[in-house]
């Protein structure tokens, strides 16, 4: 099979090295990317971002030491559950370089074509990031491999005797990917990222200065405690805490002439079913259900899905992580059982023996 190699030529128009400052440029954007308010509200410096302060300090070493080389940066990959800032992370990180980057979603690469496009038109020390990793195929995955290690790709053209494969020089880039699951990574994709970091959970205190912060970007007059109720009900999630900001924003423009105090934010909050510790209705009717038909437990997951008519796979994928990171449920080998927090928060009395 004949080999040759083809070479790449970055092109001038795209530039390489932005100065410093400036935010990064998208090359090339998936159809999952953030919104409108979503973007307006997200940091452009790692200076300008709230909580993971570890992974911070780490990054900007990381960052000061390859800037310094004058090489590019070492992949990294981000994982956590979702709405962290795994996505926010990698629009700051580029724009601290002073470079592009380009935006793909690993559900949307289902073969090594969609990938190529990507590839071929990464600039010198630029960024592609990838979110949703776990969900490129191994087809694709393969492609991967080079192009982080040697920064090649091998296309092959042709078949049987007539094929031949053309090496592609790729121009040393950073690739930086996102995963809600990163127990589904291969262990050869995994270990080809030099940096890995993990995201926590927010405090109520950095939620609170992250509404704050993100309240002066909307023009929402807001005092302290009423983002701290804000914070308080947002799961110690950013996304989350957004989202609720968004809602009381409309909620005091309509009832309150605009201005959030920490009436407003209860009353708002309350309308649409959020509860002191971040509960929603279906959060609340499930300890309901599990409290009052099941005697607080255990019982079965199945069980408790058909009393309430739900899916099981939206109780155990979308409200049995909440609660039981909150301690309000606990999973035993002989099913679901509400612990004694849960009783108290739902103003229910446990069955007597």
């Amino acid at each position: 099979m004949a080999r040759e190699a083809v070479y790449q030529q970055s092109d001038p128009a795209v530039p390489g090295d932005l100065p410093p400052g400036d935010p990064p440029v998208v090359a090339s954007a998936s159809a999952d990317g953030p919104d409108d308010q979503e973007r307006k509200l997200r940091p452009r410096r790692l200076d300008e971002m709230v909580g993971q302060r570890d992974v911070i300090e780490r990054l900007k070493i990381a960052i000061d030491a390859a800037t310094g080389r004058g090489e590019p940066l070492g992949h990294i990959l981000f994982d956590g559950p979702p709405g962290l800032g795994k996505t926010t992370f990698a629009t700051v990180i580029p724009a601290e370089m002073g470079t592009t980057v380009q935006m793909a979603n690993g559900a949307g690469l289902s073969a090594p074509k969609d990938l190529l496009p990507y590839l071929t038109n990464v600039s010198e020390k630029s960024v592609l990031f990838i979110d949703e990793i776990h969900r490129v195929p191994k087809a694709v995955e393969e492609y991967l491999y080079t192009a982080m290690e040697d920064f090649r790709i091998d296309i092959v053209l042709g078949e049987g005797v007539n094929a031949r494969t053309l090496n592609f020089e790729l121009q040393p880039f950073t690739l930086i990917g996102a995963t809600t699951r990163a127990g589904m990574l291969s262990a050869p994709l995994r270990d080809r990222f030099q940096i890995r970091e993990h995201l926590g959970w927010y405090s109520d205190d950095q939620l609170c200065e992250l509404v704050i912060r993100n309240a002066k970007k909307l023009s929402v007059e807001i005092d302290q405690p009423a983002a701290g109720e804000i914070a308080r009900r947002s799961r110690r999630t950013p996304r989350l805490a957004n989202n609720r900001l968004h809602w009381v924003r409309d909620y005091a423009q309509i009832k309150a002439k605009g201005s959030v105090t920490i009436g407003v934010a209860r009353d708002s909050l309350d309308m649409i079913g959020i509860d002191k510790l971040g509960l929603d209705k279906q959060d609340r009717n499930y300890l309901e259900t599990l409290i009052r038909v099941f005697g607080g437990g255990p019982s079965g997951l199945e069980a408790i899905a058909h009393t309430m008519n739900v899916s099981s796979d939206t109780l155990e994928d979308e409200v049995e992580p909440f609660l039981l990171r909150s301690e309000l449920i606990v999973r035993t080998r002989r099913g679901r059982m509400a612990t004694s927090k849960a009783f108290e928060h739902m103003k229910m009395a446990p069955p007597t023996l």
